[in-house]
């Protein structure tokens, strides 16, 4: 349960910190910061997984670097993804 917990804070972290590089800091709130921490954070295992073999997520190992930076590279990848369907451009 605390996993969860942990999981769910450093998402909203990572999402913050992917919306303040992608400049989309003052379109969203709190939970959308969450959300997007999150499921970039699953985006990225996937993709690292994908590529490399290796797994990393946010639930397991909240503070490993190593998934700290998978999770921040699967958040900004999903807003830029997001940014260009709603906007037509990444950024």
């Amino acid at each position: 349960m605390i996993n969860f917990l942990l999981a769910l804070i450093m998402g909203g972290i990572i999402g913050w910190l992917a919306s303040k590089v992608m400049n989309t800091d003052a379109h969203q709130g709190v939970f959308l910061n969450v959300v997007v921490g999150c499921i970039g954070s699953m985006f990225g295992g996937w993709l690292f997984s994908f590529l490399t073999g290796g797994t990393h997520n946010l639930r397991d190992a909240p503070f490993n670097p190593m998934t700290l930076l998978v999770a921040f590279g699967g958040a900004v990848v999903l807003l830029g993804i997001l940014n260009l369907i709603r906007r037509g451009s990444v950024r």
